[in-house]
């Protein structure tokens, strides 16, 4: 009956051992599944794909954003990474430029300010011309109880994620329409935008707001040229995010345990996606929203999932319980 299938169950987490004393985890790697899903972050795509294309990608300075731009600049193109932090744009310009032999231009821009992103679009025009490719990458997070929010925190959140998206978008998006040139525009989102999650309410909120706002212009916006699609990656392992979502090192191997491939995702494995959905490969996907997360979502969602914890000689029992069961 379902009480005995829960006490197994029970008995089965008991087992598995997922914490020690304190906040110390036992587990020593990724679960043994990952051996067959090893990251694969070779460039994809064709050289020269991005010949003669400029692509311009907010939050390019680190993470995701460092490495689609590393992506896109070893494929042909001319990028330009926009963020607030002028000298670690620099820095990260230089390096993709050497590594790759291809310009790469840093323009400072705080997203949360329609004036900053109206300057740095301007430099971007004036500099290589109005983009063919536009990634909203921005982020900003971190993790807190709600009731604990306070308007500022959420403001702060709100308008990094939805209203920056929205300010860069939008203004880009005019030009384009102006100068009737077409664009192929991607959002960087989370898997959380589409079931909500506690505890990072103010990013779940607005990273949903960014899928509409991308799906919208899908539909009103093709007219013009321009395609608009979403990446919602899992959980990827940079120092910018886990720095505040993980600040003490152990929630990375609880993740582990809800991965149905076993291991975190890299940044390289999300450029080559974002740089397939940003080409002219991808000419005929827009509105698309790609969940890339190594079946955390789906394991999550299933009520059953977590049975897999059930030993062999547990299942023994319950399939006697079962048959042995009358009726309905």
């Amino acid at each position: 009956d379902f009480q005995l299938l829960q006490l197994l169950f029970v008995a089965g987490q008991g087992q598995r051992g997922l914490f020690g004393n304190g906040t110390n985890t036992l587990y020593q790697s990724n679960p043994p599944q990952a051996r067959f899903f090893p990251p694969s972050e070779g460039v994809m795509l064709l050289p020269g794909t991005y010949k003669n294309k400029v692509a311009f990608i907010t939050g390019g300075g680190t993470g995701l954003g460092k490495a689609m731009t590393t992506t896109l600049s070893s494929l042909g193109a001319e990028c330009v990474i926009a963020s607030r932090n002028l000298e670690v744009l620099k820095k990260t310009a230089d390096e993709i430029s050497q590594q790759t032999g291809n310009k790469v231009h840093a323009v400072q821009c705080n997203v949360r300010d329609p004036a900053s992103v109206e300057a740095a679009v301007n430099q971007l025009v004036n500099d290589v011309g109005l983009p063919d490719v536009v990634i909203n990458n921005a982020a900003g997070n971190f993790i807190s109880p709600s009731e604990k929010l306070s308007p500022n925190a959420w403001r702060t959140i709100t308008d990094i994620v939805l209203n920056g998206a929205a300010y860069v978008t939008l203004d880009i998006g005019k030009r384009l329409i102006k100068a009737e040139k077409g664009a192929a525009f991607l959002a960087i989102t989370t898997i959380y935008a589409e079931s909500g999650s506690g505890f990072v309410v103010p990013s779940a909120a607005a990273k949903a707001g960014v899928e509409k706002l991308c799906t919208s212009l899908a539909a009103e916006w093709g007219r013009y040229g321009m395609r608009f699609n979403i990446i919602q990656p899992g959980p990827i392992k940079t120092k910018g995010a886990f720095s505040r979502l993980d600040p003490i090192g152990t929630f990375e191997q609880v993740l582990l345990e809800n991965i149905a491939v076993g291991r975190l995702g890299t940044p390289g494995e999300i450029a080559n996606l974002a740089a397939y959905l940003c080409s002219d490969y991808a000419s005929w996907v827009s509105g698309a929203i790609i969940r890339m997360d190594g079946g955390e979502y789906v394991s999550l969602a299933g009520e059953f999932n977590g049975m897999k914890e059930v030993t062999q000689e547990q299942w023994a029992i319950m399939e006697a319980k079962i048959r042995n069961t009358k009726g309905s």
